[in-house]
């Protein structure tokens, strides 16, 4: 008995490590949430083989400062009363020029944003008070 318990014991340790392995592989039981197995490609996919990428012979998003400026004061005004923009600093992201922008409130707090190409912003960064 205890020879078929010492065995058993390392089929199931076999058998868990190869499934570990094989979820870290991204090779788990059945496709993806998003209909897709493993190595299929949908007809989504763009020229660059990377699904919801754009066409090589599309435009690139051209976000101005100054669009990036008022896209961040209208999503504070919609969601953070009494702050205001205080610096827009562009950096080079993936698909464009994206923007980081400080806005700062009205008892001096400091919340950060990215201005994404498209005109879309995103809160960056936790409410605390930056140092320097």
């Amino acid at each position: 008995m205890r020879r078929f318990l010492a065995g058993a014991g390392v089929v199931a340790v076999v058998v868990f490590v190869a499934g570990i392995t094989g979820a870290q592989m991204g090779r788990g039981p059945g496709p993806t949430p998003d209909g897709m197995g493993p190595g299929m490609m949908g007809p989504m996919m763009g020229a660059t083989g990377c699904p919801g990428m754009m066409e090589a012979n599309a435009t690139q998003p051209s976000l101005t400062e100054e669009k990036a400026k008022v896209a961040a004061q209208a999503y504070a005004d919609k969601y953070l009363k009494g702050f205001t923009v205080e610096r827009v600093l562009p950096f080079t992201g993936m698909h464009g020029t994206m923007y980081s922008v400080e806005l700062k409130g009205p008892n001096d707090e400091v919340r950060t944003f990215h201005v994404n190409p498209w005109g879309n912003v995103m809160p960056f960064g936790g409410p605390w008070r930056r140092t320097g």
